[in-house]
């Protein structure tokens, strides 16, 4: 017997047995490759590969028993499939919308659907997705037959090869441990995707009701404009914008040159509030009070309070949203109050690589409209982790590091890659202020002919990238979360020149906006409003030890 192994027809087929046993696993491999390809980019690839491999590499263990065997093929088809059909379903969305599916235009078009206009839909939809669904169902019976012929031809694995299998599967189960992972599995994605329709329901019949109170609350406080002349004001919002890495606070990097240039160019009509403080460390809390005036936290009911474009809409404003984020809370707390919305991100999360230029032209046409007074809110992504999908690629001013930042970060005894994730995020900021800029040179350019014109740009919260410990990212624990821009500019005035050194916090910033809007109420407190001459500071309460708000 020995001898026919060692003769070369003996290895011939040795080599063929081995070669049937492999390829339909291989053949699941590549399925599952191409349609995580389909549906996924880049690193989430990778990962999603990581996620498939487990039950790739069980179909090579051998197994004796056949009730184990048919237990292993089911499990292998149904998570085979799920990643199948996944593929499937991501790359015909990212065809028709660019969209993701847990995107707020997906999830809203589902929860707004009802069975009926689903099938509708398929139905117009069918021509198009015939080949693309026969090519899918054919796909699925021949991984079917490729599994039951895995199953029926177990593999002899010798000693190394098991080892090397464990070890293939430890790293699978790191991939499993980590919760960003894991959510995106086939077979809990979808689950819980379907939850989140069920509660978006839910949640748009109670928001649809509190926006309904908070316009008929507007409506109570007969808001006017103190002017009869043309208005046009722009709020920007930032997102996770530290002002410690702006080189127009001060920072060692040229991460600011166009708000340094505009700064110049405008001198006392461009207010840089130098002590801008967040009262929260994430982006729907501190939105909540920003528009709120401070009343009203993310999860209460609109009950007696006021918002800010509900106030300008009953005042005779015309309400724009443009915004680069995909979160169906704003979308219903906060930009379904305005007349207009534009959403032109639909990835959402941090992986997402949409640019806040690509707003622009939405800002543009805006601006241009002919309304008499308009107010458009601008909501950029900034510089929200991940920090390298923040800029267009090539853009990384500060990778060679080397620089004084870079060398008092490694004086501090921060750790390389928190050094890294600086060069990043500084270089998100660098661009960020090419587009913040830009939105005040648009301002300025729709300036209303014998009108006046305001602008104000703060940021939702901070970031920690090192300044204190070895971290990157949101942090409710250090001054570095909380930390923020805040910018001021009118046409008609200058500020006062003492007004830059105010401590100014953002769940006031409606306040100071309706100042800019030259819009009074019944209820307005003038004492919160930082360009008010009786304003009266009052340090938040922050989860910070041994805060001087004042620096």
């Amino acid at each position: 017997m020995f001898s026919f192994i060692t003769s070369p027809v003996g290895i011939r087929a040795g080599i063929r047995a081995a070669m049937r046993a492999w390829i339909p696993v291989l053949l699941l491999g590549a399925a599952c490759a191409a349609a995580i390809a389909a549906g996924h980019d880049g690193r989430r690839a990778g990962q999603m590969m990581l996620l498939a491999l487990p039950v790739l590499l069980w179909l090579c263990w051998p197994i004796a028993g056949h009730a184990w065997q048919r237990l292993r093929a089911v499990v292998a088809f149904a998570t085979i499939a799920g990643f199948l059909i996944d593929g499937a379903l991501r790359a015909f969305l990212r065809h028709q919308y660019q969209a993701a599916p847990d995107s707020t235009l997906v999830l809203a078009a589902a929860a707004n659907t009802s069975p009926r206009e689903s099938i509708e839909y398929l139905s117009s939809q069918l021509p198009a997705m015939s080949a693309a669904l026969v090519a899918l169902l054919t796909t699925l019976a021949l991984t079917g037959v490729a599994i039951r012929r895995a199953t029926r031809m177990p593999m002899a694995l010798p000693r190394p090869a098991r080892l090397a299998l464990v070890a293939l599967l430890a790293l699978c189960a790191l991939a499993h441990l980590s919760k960003p992972w894991r959510r995106h599995h086939p077979l809990l994605f979808w689950p819980a995707w379907m939850q989140q329709v069920v509660d978006l329901r839910a949640v748009w019949g109670d928001q649809q009701v509190q926006r309904a109170q908070l316009m008929r609350n507007a409506l109570a406080a007969s808001p006017a404009v103190a002017t009869q002349a043309p208005s046009t004001v722009m709020l920007v919002l930032g997102e996770s914008v530290n002002r410690d890495n702006m080189s127009l606070y001060g920072y060692a990097r040229p991460t600011t040159p166009q708000l340094i240039a505009l700064s110049q160019e405008e001198r006392a009509r461009l207010l840089t509030l130098r002590h801008a403080w967040s009262t929260q460390a994430t982006t729907v809390a501190s939105l909540s009070g920003l528009f709120s005036f401070g009343e009203r936290d993310e999860d209460d009911p609109a009950g007696d309070t006021q918002h800010l474009l509900a106030l300008a809409r009953s005042a005779g404003y015309k309400v724009w949203w443009v915004s680069n984020h995909d979160d169906v809370a704003v979308d219903q707390q906060h930009a379904r109050l305005a007349d207009t919305v534009e959403m032109i991100n639909r990835q959402p999360g941090r992986s997402s690589g949409s640019l806040d230029g690509e707003l622009l032209d939405e800002v543009e046409q805006a601006l241009a409209d002919p309304s008499p007074r308009k107010l458009v809110v601008v909501h950029l992504l900034g510089a929200h982790p991940h920090y390298r999908l923040r800029m267009p690629p090539g853009e990384h001013p500060f990778d060679a590091g080397g620089d004084a930042v870079d060398a008092a970060m490694t004086r501090d005894g921060r750790a390389a890659w928190v050094r890294e994730f600086r060069q990043d995020y500084d270089a998100a900021i660098r661009y960020h202020d090419r587009i913040v800029a830009d939105t005040l040179r648009m301002t300025r350019r729709h300036l209303p002919a014998n009108g006046h014109a305001a602008w104000m740009f703060l940021s939702d919260h901070g970031q920690e990238v090192g300044h204190t410990l070895d971290h990157a990212g949101h942090s409710p624990a250090t001054a570095s979360g909380y930390r923020i821009p805040a910018l001021l500019w009118r046409s008609d005035a200058d500020f006062e020149a003492t007004a830059h050194a105010r401590p100014f916090r953002a769940d006031w910033a409606g306040w100071t906006l309706a100042d800019l809007m030259r819009l009074r109420w019944t209820g307005m407190r003038d004492e919160r409003n930082v360009l008010h001459p009786h304003y009266a500071w009052e340090p938040p309460v922050l989860p910070v030890k041994d805060l001087v708000f004042e620096r």
